[in-house]
Formats: C-alpha cells, structure tokens, sequence
C-alpha cells in the first residue's frame, strides 16, 4: 500500500525527514570536495600558470548568479585594451573537444551561453570551447599569440588553471552563508571557499539595497581585506522579438496593458527575478518553467501553444529570456507562423558605486600587477 505523506506530515517535518536522509550524502560530497581542493592546494594535484593573464568568473552554488552578463560586461569593458579570448566548458552542447566558434555554429555546437556571446561580440573576440581548461587555453594561444587576456567562463572549480585573477559571484538572494552544501543546498563546496576569490561580486541586489543592508552582506561574508568587495544589480531593457520582424508589436512592457496576457517561458536556473519583473506590468502572466539549458522539442512547443492559447487577452505575447532565445531562434521545431509572438527581455549588469572603487578599475589592477598570482 502506497502512503502519501503529503496528507500526514506538514511542510516542515517533511522537509526535516529529507534533511535527515541527505545529510549523510552532504557529508560524503564535502569529504570529497575537502580533499580535492587540499590536493590542489599541497601540489599532490598539478596547477598550470600561463603566460597570459587568465581571469576565471565563477561561482560556488549551482547556477543562476549571473555569470553570462557579468563575462559581458568584461567584454564590453575590457576588449579595446585587451584581444580577449573568453574559454567555456560549452554545458550541454553536443559537441566534444576544443571548438573555436565561427559564426555558422549553433547552440549545440557549443552551448547556448557561449553562442550568446559569440554572437554579440564576434569580431571583437575569440572565443573557444573545451571540457580541458587546460588544453583549452594551449590551443586558443596556438591558433591565436597575440591574445592577451583569457577570460574563464565558470572556471571557480577548475583548480587545474591557476588563474590571475579569481572572480567569484554570489547571488543577493541566496548567500552562500544561508546556504548548505550539495545535495542538501545548492553549494558546490563549503561557503568559506569564497575567500579563494580574489574579487567577489554578489550580484542581483535589489534596486532600494540599503547601507545596512551591505554592511550585513559583509560582515557575514568574513572576507580578507586584500579581497574586493563589490555589489552589482541586472537592469532589464525593452523587448526584442526573437525572430526579427518589421514591424514587432511589442516594443516596451510599459505599454503593456490589463487585457493582455503574457506566457513567461524560461529554461534557466532561476527565473524569479525576470518573473517578478514582468509582473510590474499591467498585463496577466503565466509562467512555464523548464530545466536550465533545456533544448525544446517539438513536444514542448505543443504542450507550450496550448498553454498560450488558452490565455484570456486581447493581445498575447510569449516573453522569454535571451539565454532561451538563442536556443528558440535556432531551433526547426518552432511553428513559422508564431515568430510574431515571442520576445526576450535583454538583460544588463549595473554595479553599485562603493566608495569610490571601481569593479573594472580593480579588475585591472590584478590583472596587470606583475607580482600577482591567486
């Protein structure tokens, strides 16, 4: 006999029985974790330094603090002073090896993370993939000497590079203090391993983030003094059709209005903040939520213009993020017939002034001092 513990047991005391049953996991993934990072740190593990500056963005939980907006944000900073490469691991591409992106590549040559960025900066980047930081980075200076700057995409746990310059992202909303290790939390290892970082950026602050509310962040984050501190935010734009049109019926959320209806569809690790964001407007939102980095069947796209079809609006749009978006725009299986109705909402990094430091400002100051070396 089946027993459903849902009609016995309140929220909390299920969530403390499955606490119970994962902690011994958490212990043995922190074990793990503890002894590998010890076999980096004691030599027993080889580290390999270049001659090129390397500057690893990473963070230490599970998705979803922003490490696509903030390598952009380098880019955008930092390529007329550099010739920037930037190395991913190219998640879920169906792809192996090393591959240089060219412009005729698609999201599952290399990634959707990967190809966003290509396709924004190309021309003004190289850009690479490899599950081998290390083979990754020889190949990019081989095809390419005169790069200068190599930037690491989620490169925190990838010990085998030492870095230049370590940057490491926390999310505002979900600190690595207030959280617990795999499979219990979402924490790739313990949360002291933030002070590795070189330069720590806690990202997706609120808009009216109050000075209280930083001094709190930094007294529970503990960070050495030669460690940068800095608090950035995401900045939302207008939409922008997914499939360009000439002339696309929704060119800004603010003339959204209170029969119309709005299909939220997100494949990433967390859609909260764009969720929160589109609910400002006047327009109803419904939300349908897939895995991070999901490819849409043609399976989905049914079970999707079914949900939408059945939205109550004079005026109804599909709004997703522009990580979907170069996955919808690529992909057979979307209707022709529907390229009218799907937008993405672009998504910029904004840092908070803090005393007169500068993110990129500091960035480069580690990255040009001949003495440094994480």
């Amino acid at each position: 006999m089946k027993i459903d513990l849902s009609n016995i047991l309140n929220k909390d005391q299920r969530k403390s029985i499955l606490d119970a049953l994962l902690t011994p996991f958490s212990w043995c993934y922190g074990a793990a974790v503890w002894l590998r990072n010890t076999a980096f740190d004691v030599g027993l593990l080889p580290q390999e330094e270049f001659d090129v500056p390397v500057v690893s963005v990473g963070n230490i939980t599970v998705g979803g603090t922003g490490k696509t907006p903030h390598v952009e944000y380098i880019i955008e900073s930092l390529y007329r002073r550099y010739h920037v490469a930037v190395l991913s691991r190219g998640y879920k591409r169906k792809t192996k090896g090393f591959i240089l992106a060219s412009n005729n590549m698609t999201p599952r040559d290399i990634g959707d993370e990967p190809y966003q960025i290509f396709s924004k900066y190309s021309g003004l980047i190289t850009l690479a993939v490899c599950e081998s930081r290390r083979k990754g980075i020889r190949e990019l200076l081989r095809i390419d000497p005169n790069i200068n700057l190599i930037l690491l995409d989620d490169g925190f746990q990838h010990r085998y590079v030492q870095p230049k310059v370590n940057v490491v992202l926390v999310d505002y909303n979900h600190p690595p203090y207030e959280d617990k290790l795999m499979p219990l939390g979402t924490l790739r290892e313990p949360a002291r391993n933030v002070l590795r970082g070189d330069i720590v950026v806690v990202t997706k602050c609120p808009s009216d983030i109050t000075a209280m509310d930083i001094r709190m962040v930094k007294k529970n984050l503990a960070l050495f003094p030669y460690q940068g501190l800095f608090f950035s935010n995401i900045r939302y734009a207008d939409p922008v059709s997914v499939f360009p049109i000439q002339s696309p019926q929704l060119t800004s959320l603010q003339w959204l209005r209170e029969d119309d209806a709005v299909l939220c569809l997100t494949g990433i690790a967390n859609p909260k903040p764009l969720v929160r964001y589109l609910r400002q407007f006047a327009a109803r939102v419904k939300v349908m939520h897939f895995d991070d980095h999901h490819f849409f069947t043609r399976r989905d796209f049914t079970d999707i213009f079914k949900v939408y079809n059945s939205l109550e609006g004079k005026r109804k749009f599909i709004v997703t993020t522009e990580k979907d978006a170069v996955r919808i725009m690529n992909n057979p299986y979307y209707p022709p017939t529907r390229r009218q109705s799907i937008y993405y909402i672009p998504m910029k990094v904004g840092f908070l002034e803090m005393e007169g430091v500068n993110f990129i400002e500091e960035l480069v100051k580690k990255i040009d001092d001949e003495g440094a070396s994480s």
